[in-house]
């Protein structure tokens, strides 16, 4: 119990710590070359009590749920599953537990920072360009109904192979760019004007999704994010009397500072209760969008245990025309990923992610979509937007919690059940929460210009293009859903995705002409990006470093080849290509 009052005393005090060192918010932490400020409870290696690891992790399970949720209830028609199929709920429950395994991957081996990946609407739209072939098209509602149920779960089960293999093969590309380093040795274009549309794009583009939740019933969604905002903001400083025991004292009452730990738990709890009192009350008439029990079904069909397995819906199916349609959706999510890695390190107060660790992050989500499509979830994997602003509101960056959310999603994926709990949230929460998260994505993508000379009539134009053509080009091809016609159908997939997403298009128009417009290196701020990116990483210390692995470092420092591996934590940029041009001169 020493080490819980300790916690409760750091958060208290509301320090930020590194590798075990209390330190004050306002105090500059220095590793790796690169200064780092923040205002955080727990850093990204500090390791809060289990206990509050567990609640601090729910927040992060709530908050990526119903953007898992989402997913299939757009996936399933299009694989023309009916609304009572229960492999519905399966497909729900083979997302989650997937997410959870590769979220523990990234975390742990990955990149290692506080992130969660899991499921991404960039892969929805090859997804229904494939399956919007002649080929795949759905079977007339009357000859569909006609059919018997194995029959009928052979029609979609088809299809889910079909995308298996595609989503497989695509992620390959990933993977293999991410661990030798071919994404990484590219990140000297990548500027602040470049993660600033990205990032600032994916808050933007999701107001859709946030409003058509939220719309279901305002006065619940402003109620949500009322609450979030007085609980983040307004009562982060605020502590709680609760009862602690401590060995040797007995009970002594402490001041906590639950609002500033759970706003995100707190805010779902009550708006959840207060739509549970007016169902109860019927003040929400039956079918409401906002009454608790409008899904109760899904607990009901739900199973109580149940183990995910690759090729579980059959053995996958490979074809050109689906891999080249999904490879624009990995090319969407690696650009995503590129940004927030930075911003997540700030976020948490961490040191810069170095070249070594942006390369593994990448490496090991293009891993994670190839085993998403090998499982059979009908997506991929990419960096939970939701999850990056969830540690911006509440100030926990500690990678531990991650890894707790991390089990709870797998054990999620096992009891079908215990998610099915979550997932009955009313929408309207859901919408309310979506409002304040995609804000906080949003500008903290903004905050990406404090690097650059906003004075510069240059800079200026690059921002307000790179923000607004995205925006007016995937609009459009929204609405014009079959205006390229090359004659090429894999071609016009591969087309339609990459100018309908709108991250990509701002990140490569940002891109372009921030490196093809003249403008000096200050006016660009290369220098301090430069730093922030650490892209100069000279491989890890013995000290010990934020983004070593956890085990078996003294034997990788030991060894001299590692430093030639681009995924490797001591891993020396250039270090290559100087051993090959001495044995060419030589």
């Amino acid at each position: 119990m020493e080490m819980v009052q300790q916690n409760i005393q750091i958060g208290l005090e509301n320090r930020t710590t590194t590798n075990g060192r209390e330190q004050n918010p306002d105090e500059v932490t220095k590793q790796n070359g690169a200064a780092r400020t923040g205002n955080v409870t727990y850093g990204i290696d500090d390791v809060p009590s289990w206990y509050l690891c567990i609640f601090m992790a729910l927040q992060h399970y709530l908050t990526m749920i119903g953007a898992i949720v989402a997913i299939p209830f757009i996936l399933c028609p299009a694989l023309c599953m009916q609304e009572t199929d229960p492999d519905r709920s399966n497909i729900i429950s083979t997302m989650i537990f997937v997410t959870g395994l590769i979220t523990w991957l990234q975390a742990t081996f990955g990149c290692r920072l506080p992130i969660v990946q899991g499921g991404t609407i960039s892969f929805l739209v090859p997804t229904l360009a494939i399956l919007g072939l002649p080929m795949w098209k759905c079977p007339e509602p009357e000859k569909l109904s006609a059919m018997t149920d194995e029959e009928r779960r052979q029609v979609w089960t088809s299809r889910m192979c079909e995308l298996s293999g595609a989503i497989a093969v695509s992620a390959l590309f990933q993977l293999f760019c991410g661990f030798f380093g071919i994404i990484g040795s590219f990140l000297r274009f990548v500027t602040p004007l470049t993660i600033m549309p990205t990032v600032a794009l994916v808050g933007l583009t999701l107001f859709d999704h946030a409003a058509e939740a939220a719309s279901q019933q305002w006065g619940i969604a402003a109620g949500t994010f009322i609450l979030l905002t007085i609980f983040s903001q307004c009562m982060s400083e605020v502590k709680i009397p609760t009862v602690a025991w401590r060995k040797g004292h007995g009970l002594q009452i402490v001041w906590f500072p639950l609002f500033k730990l759970f706003p995100v738990l707190l805010t779902i709890s009550i708006m959840w209760g207060v739509c549970g009192i007016l169902t109860a009350t019927n003040v929400f008439k039956p079918g409401h969008p906002a009454r608790t029990d409008l899904k109760i079904n899904i607990i009901e069909d739900a199973p109580w245990f149940r183990v995910p397995y690759p090729g579980q819906w059959g053995v996958p199916t490979v074809s050109v025309a689906g891999v080249l349609g999904m490879l624009a959706g990995v090319l969407a999510c690696t650009v995503e990923s590129i940004s927030y890695y930075p911003t997540t390190a700030r976020m948490c107060a961490a040191p810069p992610p170095p070249l070594h660790a942006i390369n593994r992050g990448l490496g090991v989500e293009g891993l994670g979509t190839a085993l998403a499509g090998l499982w059979g979830s009908g997506n991929g994997t990419n960096t939970f937007g939701e999850n990056v602003g969830a540690i911006g509101v509440t100030k926990v960056g500690s990678r531990r919690v991650v890894q707790w959310a991390a089990g709870l999603m797998l054990l999620q994926g096992v009891v079908g059940k215990l998610g099915a709990v979550f997932i009955i949230i009313p929408q309207p929460v859901v919408g309310g929460l979506f409002c304040v998260m995609f804000g906080m994505i949003s500008a903290f993508g903004l905050s990406a210009l404090q690097y650059v000379d906003l004075n510069s009539s240059r800079n200026l134009y690059i921002i307000g293009f790179s923000l607004f053509f995205p925006l007016v080009l995937t609009r459009w091809m929204g609405a014009h859903s079959g205006v390229i016609q090359t004659g090429v159908e894999a071609l016009d997939a591969v087309l339609q995705v990459l100018l309908s997403t709108s991250i990509l298009v701002g990140g490569i128009t940002g891109c372009l002409l921030d490196n093809l417009i003249p403008g000096t290196d200050k006016e660009r701020g290369l220098a301090a990006w430069a730093q922030e990116m650490s892209l100069h990483a000279a491989g890890a210390s013995d000290e010990g470093d934020t983004y070593d692995f956890p085990v078996g470092m003294p034997y990788i420092r030991r060894w001299n080849w590692t430093k030639y591996l681009p995924f490797m934590p001591t891993y020396e940029a250039g270090k290559f290509t100087a051993l090959f041009k001495r044995k060419k001169d030589s």
